[in-house]
């Protein structure tokens, strides 16, 4: 919803990512990085994480880079429609 106050993440772990176990530790590790980049986010942003299998194995700090990537790119996005 576009005039929602709160950006709003979400994420997709498929099961070629790992098991359930896995899946939801990269989701909740996302989530966590998802929430330090907050504050760059515009309003009513809707941004959807899509893990890769790599992600299983990734350190924080790489999620934490990726997902303010995506953020970055999603931004440069917004800015030329």
């Amino acid at each position: 919803n576009p005039n929602s106050v709160h950006p709003r993440f979400g994420f997709i772990a498929a099961k070629t990512v790992g098991g359930a176990v896995v899946r939801n530790r990269v989701r909740r590790r996302l989530k966590a990085a998802s929430f330090s980049v907050l504050s760059s986010v515009p309003a009513g942003a809707e941004i959807v994480v899509r893990a890769q299998p790599a992600a299983a194995t990734a350190s924080f700090s790489t999620l934490l880079a990726d997902v303010n990537a995506a953020v970055v790119r999603a931004q440069s996005l917004a800015d030329r429609s």
